[in-house]
């Protein structure tokens, strides 16, 4: 029976090709060969739909690792670079590399205004957001340049320059919103 079950996810898989995983138990397997699978793949792991004992991202790879601590290692594209925000009112934590799986922010499931400007002034996100249920706003930017964050919150503020260059920090944990 279980041999027909794998066949026919296999079947599936090839069918639709693209971004796959399998989780039995506690083991974790997976091909990703796109910058959409692999910010799927992060979307799904914070929704907790992937199984990942742990999974941490820096500039340049997102790293899943299963209940045996072995790692799966996959790079990010040349042109995305993540970064996750924590605002916060009274607590947070010193945070470089986010851990999706372990970082949690003090305002969880929140609504926020949030605008992001490059530096020649070019609006690149500006929308109404909800922070995860870790607390924590996921966001892909262009790499390689420097912004303006603005958080806002039912009338305080926090403003922070970021910036998305090889071996910059995924976890932004200091804007404390005045």
């Amino acid at each position: 029976m279980k041999m027909k079950v794998i066949s026919g996810l296999l079947l599936v898989m090839a069918l639709f090709g693209g971004y796959w995983y399998v989780t039995t138990g506690d083991s974790y397997s997976a091909e990703i060969s796109s910058t959409d699978e692999i910010q799927s793949l992060v979307n799904d792991i914070n929704a907790g739909t992937a199984a990942a004992h742990s999974a941490s991202i820096d500039s340049h790879e997102l790293v899943v690792k299963d209940d045996k601590n072995e790692g799966t290692h996959y790079d990010l594209s040349e042109e995305d670079f993540f970064v996750s925000i924590a605002p916060y009112l009274n607590e947070t934590h010193p945070c470089e590399i986010h851990s999706l799986t372990g970082c949690e922010g003090e305002m969880q499931e929140e609504d926020f205004y949030l605008s992001v400007i490059d530096m020649d002034g070019s609006t690149i996100l500006e929308k109404d957001i909800q922070s995860l249920s870790n607390g924590f706003i996921d966001l892909w930017l262009p790499r390689d340049k420097i912004f303006e964050v603005t958080i806002e919150h039912k009338g305080k503020t926090v403003k922070k320059e970021i910036s998305t260059f090889e071996g910059d920090n995924t976890c932004i944990t200091d804007m404390q919103l005045r």
